[in-house]
Parts: structure tokens; C-alpha cells; sequence
């Protein structure tokens, strides 16, 4: 008798999940290592994993002190996640393919396509070299545009180590940093009045954050719009409202302000531009955010959760995302069959996608804040702000995550590593075996709004 014997295959989804939790466990015990940290006796399994989680998901939420508690090994460790993180751990993998001279197969081309949110396969290899050299350009670049502000204040060696890691975190929208040195968990807020580092950080910010297909979309097309992909147009004019109003508001509404009053008028319009810029995907800051008001607090959750771009380093439910359900509701408004976005019609398929992962997010966002409010015992705006940081993957924080208990920390964990995967890639992974319903139940309407 002959049995037949089918080789298990992985879907797209499920290798996407497994090469980031690979990533990170392997992360994990290199940070566990006694020489990753200043410290004797190691890191605990929890601060590892939870620090591998947030540079491998490219967040930034940390449990200590990025640069006074890793060693330089431990910090180069955590550089090295967060450029696989950003660039993603499909994308390092077709490189070394390529590189080893191995051919690249109809398996690997598809999950690529997947994780770069690519609309097509043919080319795909061609548009992974071409991110991959702009990657290392534009990081190299914004390291020697950073080096005249890090070298005079920390030396020729570390000024230029300051400038490579601060590219790569700021390109990545990863939020780490290594102004520890000067003063623990400040962040950027040293150079709140300095324009040239923060033109520089929002510049490798926003073009990490728009997706590698726009960059290919500028890169043919230059200004000629015409030529663009719907799904470039959508993002560049999403990404640009989204950094317009929410900078005004700062500008008008927070930093205008009695509890500002000492600042300079070019410390609130590079203030208000930062803010507006980080909040969505990166988590820098070069203010003390538990100075904004309770409504300044809550637009930055909104613009948390809403996140960067599709294919790009950013996390949070996506711009795009943003556009179809704006454009679906005018739809509906109107009474038209389909939502329309620059003379295109929307599938249906893609607004019910686009409705789902809101409510996945609405739902994380909501679960995890209420849970680390009550167990932690804060207040919960500042419960909700570490869960919208958490899932949009941004890394900014009111409450101080060091102090957070093992439960909650490990909520974190879940929402960080949900937000940089894709709770959809997350749960076409566990139900990509199942076969599809096809049965019809008999229809019946129910009134909704």
C-alpha cells in the first residue's frame, strides 16, 4: 500500500509571522547575553523580548534606558532589528538569496509581494534591489547630514556611531534613541530649538513612511502626477493633510498656550511640525507630552492608531486605510453603489478589508488600554496612549513603561508585535487551511445608524 505523502507548505501570511517571531526570539537571547548590557548578570528574559519586539516591530517603547543600560553590542543589536524590522524580514531574505546566487522562487516572489504591498508580482525582485539600495542612500545621507550636530556635542567616534543610529531609527520610524547619555528618556527634546536636526529626523520620518511603491511611483513619473499609481496619489495627498492640520493645530492650540510661553517662535513651528510628523509613526519627541492638554493628547492617539503608509516602515492601521473608509462613507452619503478615489472605483472587497482592520484596531486599542488602566492603576488616558503607541507601533509614552508590571508589559508586547504584522496577516496565518464558505444563507436587511 502506497501513502501519500504532501510536503506542508506555509502561505504567505503564516512565513511573514514566523520570520518576525524568528527575528525576534533570535534577538531575545543575543540581549540576554551578560555583554549585551552595562549591568551584571544580563538582561531578564522580559526586557529582552520586550526590547526585541519593539525594535524588530520598529516602536520604541523601551523597559530601560536604550543608551545607558545596553552595551555598544547590545545597542548594535538592537540597530540590526530595527533595519530588519523596517526594511522587513522578507525583504533581508530575498537580498541574501540573491546574493548567494539562489533562484528565487514563484513562493518567494508571492510572500514578497505580500509584505511590500506590492499590487503586482512581475518585477518584484527588481523593486526589492531598488529598495534596498535606496534604503542604504537615503540612511547614509541622513547619518552625515546628522554628524555636524552629533560630532560637536559627543565627539568625532560617538558623534558619528550618534548619527548612523539616529538615521537608521529615524528612517525606520523606529523611535529609538541614545540621548540617554545626557539626560535618561528625553528623547529628542535637547534639540527642540535646532532646526537642522529636526528638518533632517522628519525628513528620513516621512520618506521612510510613505511606502517603497511611492518612492518607485517619484522616482518614474518626478512630478508628473498623471502617471502615479491611485494608491501613491492617495497616500501623498493623506500623508500631506495629515501633516498640515494636526501641525496647525499644535502651533495654535498647544503651543500657544500660557504653559509654553517661554518658547521662541521658532521653537513652536519646529515643535508643532515635529509632533505632527513623529506622533504617526516614529516616536521622537522633542516636548515634554505630559504637558499637552488632554485634547492634544487624543488627536495624537488618533494619528497613532491611523499610522504611516502601506509597504513602508511604518505601522498603525495605514493611510490608505484612512482614504477608502472616508471615501466609502461620502459613497453612502451620496447614495452611490462604490466609493470613488481620483476618478477610480473603489472594489467592495476593499472597503470591507479596510472596515475590518478598523475594527481590529479600535478593538486592540480599546482592550489593551482598558487592561493596562486597571491592572496598572493610571490614569486611562495615559493607559489608552501606551495601547495606541503599542498597536500603531510609534513608541511614545505619558506613563513610563519601565514601571509597568509583567502582565501589562506583555500586553504591549502582543499590541506592538499585532501592529507591525498585521492583525489581518495575523489571522489569514491561523486560517489560511481553511476552505473557503461558499454556501449562501438566505438574505434578510437590518437597519443600521
Amino acid at each position: 500500500m502506497q501513502i501519500a505523502h504532501r510536503k506542508k507548505r506555509f502561505s504567505s501570511s503564516q512565513i511573514i509571522m514566523l520570520s518576525f517571531m524568528g527575528v525576534i526570539l533570535l534577538g531575545s537571547v543575543l540581549l540576554m547575553l551578560p555583554w549585551a548590557t552595562r549591568g551584571t548578570g544580563g538582561a531578564s528574559f522580559l526586557d529582552a523580548l520586550f526590547t526585541a519586539v519593539s525594535a524588530t516591530c520598529v516602536t520604541g517603547l523601551v523597559t530601560h534606558d536604550t543608551a545607558t543600560y545596553w552595551t555598544l553590542f547590545g545597542k548594535a543589536v538592537i540597530l540590526c532589528l530595527i533595519q530588519i524590522g523596517g526594511l522587513g524580514v522578507i525583504t533581508i531574505a530575498v537580498l541574501i538569496a540573491r546574493l548567494s546566487g539562489r533562484k528565487i522562487g514563484l513562493m518567494q516572489r508571492s510572500t514578497m509581494q505580500e509584505a511590500i504591498a506590492a499590487p503586482q508580482m512581475g518585477g518584484i525582485v527588481r523593486l526589492t534591489n531598488y529598495i534596498f539600495k535606496m534604503v542604504l542612500l537615503l540612511e547614509a545621507l541622513g547619518a552625515l547630514a546628522l554628524m555636524p550636530a552629533m560630532i560637536p556635542r559627543f565627539g568625532v567616534a560617538k558623534g558619528i556611531w550618534y548619527a548612523v543610529f539616529h538615521s537608521v531609527s529615524a528612517f525606520c520610524n523606529a523611535g529609538f534613541d541614545l540621548m540617554g547619555e545626557e539626560r535618561q528618556y528625553s528623547s529628542l527634546t535637547a534639540f527642540t530649538a535646532d532646526p537642522w536636526v529636526n528638518v533632517v529626523i522628519m525628513l528620513l520620518i516621512v520618506i521612510g513612511g510613505i511606502g517603497f511603491l511611492t518612492w518607485d511611483d517619484i522616482r518614474r513619473n518626478k512630478w508628473r502626477l498623471r502617471g502615479y499609481r491611485m494608491q501613491s496619489k492617495v497616500i501623498l495627498a493623506v500623508t500631506g493633510i495629515l501633516l498640515v492640520l494636526p501641525a496647525v493645530y499644535f502651533y495654535c492650540g498647544e503651543f500657544g498656550r500660557a504653559a509654553w510661553e517661554g518658547m521662541t517662535l521658532r521653537e513652536r513651528v519646529f515643535s508643532a511640525l515635529f509632533q505632527s510628523v513623529t506622533v504617526r509613526t516614529a516616536g521622537f519627541n522633542t516636548v515634554d507630552l505630559t504637558q499637552l492638554t488632554e485634547s492634544g493628547q487624543m488627536i495624537m492617539m488618533i494619528l497613532m492608531l491611523i499610522g504611516g503608509s502601506p509597504g513602508s516602515t511604518a505601522g498603525g492601521m495605514k493611510t490608505t486605510t484612512l482614504a477608502v473608509l472616508a471615501a466609502t462613507a461620502v459613497a453612502v452619503f451620496r447614495r452611490r453603489p462604490d466609493a470613488q478615489i481620483f476618478g477610480r472605483r473603489i472594489p467592495n472587497d476593499t472597503a470591507h478589508y479596510a472596515a475590518t482592520v478598523l475594527m481590529m484596531y479600535l478593538t486592540l486599542f480599546l482592550a489593551g488600554g482598558i487592561f493596562i488602566g486597571t491592572v496598572e492603576g493610571i490614569p486611562m488616558i495615559s493607559a489608552l496612549f501606551e495601547a495606541a503607541s503599542a498597536i500603531g507601533t510609534v513608541g511614545l509614552s505619558l506613563s513610563g513603561t519601565p514601571a509597568f508590571g509583567t502582565a501589562s508589559k506583555l500586553v504591549l508586547i502582543l499590541l506592538m508585535f499585532m501592529g507591525r504584522v498585521g492583525g489581518m496577516t495575523i489571522v489569514y496565518a491561523a486560517l489560511s487551511r481553511k476552505k473557503p464558505y461558499v454556501a449562501k444563507l438566505p438574505q434578510e436587511k437590518i437597519m443600521v445608524g
